[in-house]
């Protein structure tokens, strides 16, 4: 917890150390979630007060955009972020959200065939790195305006048959697609981890 909370409560007070029912972590959680309500019930207890309250300020860090120091056009590790966290950031943004699990895939093209499928990509698509940045490119551009992209490869396969110089091949051509979307002025942020 980043948020300094002091002991005000008086059965916490006599019970530093948690040997009543309840241990002190939840006792901390409980005056936690005191001190700051949810957004729901701050935004209640602002329209009735009609003032700012600590809540506020709570609800406006809940709220706060996960990509907000993610470039707008990069290809990176997943590092501390959470697919589904990924997935409801970019659904509270309106953005397109594209996720492939390729954790049982041994090959280039087992890797192209879940991307295909996962993305629904046509039937007709070629299972190589030219016809993937096709597909992530101008099929897309040519559809209409977009709203944007956030894109998760999950567990690329680190096995012989799809080797670094493979792994690297295929994140230069999501690299390539967020040049190209870069140029439209459209977000096209790709999140990977290896397995």
């Amino acid at each position: 917890m980043s948020d300094d909370i002091y002991a005000h409560d008086a059965g916490l007070a006599i019970d530093p150390f948690g040997m009543s029912d309840k241990n002190l972590f939840d006792s901390v959680l409980l005056m936690r979630d005191s001190a700051f309500p949810k957004a729901d019930e701050t935004q209640q207890g602002h329209a009735a007060s009609g003032g700012e309250s600590d809540g506020e300020l709570y609800s406006e860090e809940a709220n706060m955009n996960l990509f907000k120091t993610v470039r707008p056009n990069i290809v990176q590790s997943i590092r501390a972020f959470r697919v589904p966290d990924l997935a409801d950031e970019a659904n509270r943004q309106g953005l397109h959200f594209l996720y492939a699990s390729c954790g049982h895939a041994q090959t280039k093209n087992e890797v192209l065939e879940i991307i295909s499928t996962s993305f629904l990509f046509p039937k007709h698509f070629g299972k190589n790195y030219d016809a993937l940045f096709d597909c992530l490119t101008d099929l897309v551009a040519k559809a209409g305006p977009q709203p944007g992209f956030v894109v998760v490869l999950e567990a690329l396969p680190t096995v012989a048959k799809f080797d670094k110089e493979a792994r690297e091949t295929l994140l230069d051509v999501f690299r390539e697609a967020a040049e190209f979307w870069s140029e439209k002025k459209i977000t096209f942020r790709v999140f990977y981890s290896f397995a």
